[in-house]
């Protein structure tokens, strides 16, 4: 059954953001917003993490947990997902200094 999935992207390749365009809609420049299956939304997060080089990419798509959704992240990022209690709540990371 389709659900809602949101991926958002930042740096990343611009044939990625294409590849995501064609099962999505970008609502605004990389944030792109569908109603697709959970093999499509799996085949296209296996695609988004192989690809994502030095940007970012997060995937929220509705699951059977307490907050109703899930959480997915590829890239280096300073905002880490973690499980408390069965929440996914999200951990700051200190700016890296050059």
């Amino acid at each position: 059954m389709p659900s809602m999935v949101v991926i958002a992207t930042t740096a990343v390749p611009d044939h990625l953001r294409g590849a995501l365009s064609r099962w999505t809609a970008e609502a605004v420049p990389g944030i792109f917003v569908g109603t697709i299956s959970a093999r499509v939304r799996d085949e296209l997060w296996t695609s988004v993490s192989a690809v994502v080089g030095d940007g970012q990419a997060v995937l929220f798509h509705t699951a059977p947990t307490e907050q109703g959704c899930a959480l997915r992240t590829a890239g280096t990022r300073r905002r880490v997902p973690i499980d408390f209690d069965g929440l996914t709540l999200i951990r700051m990371t200190a700016a890296v200094q050059p």
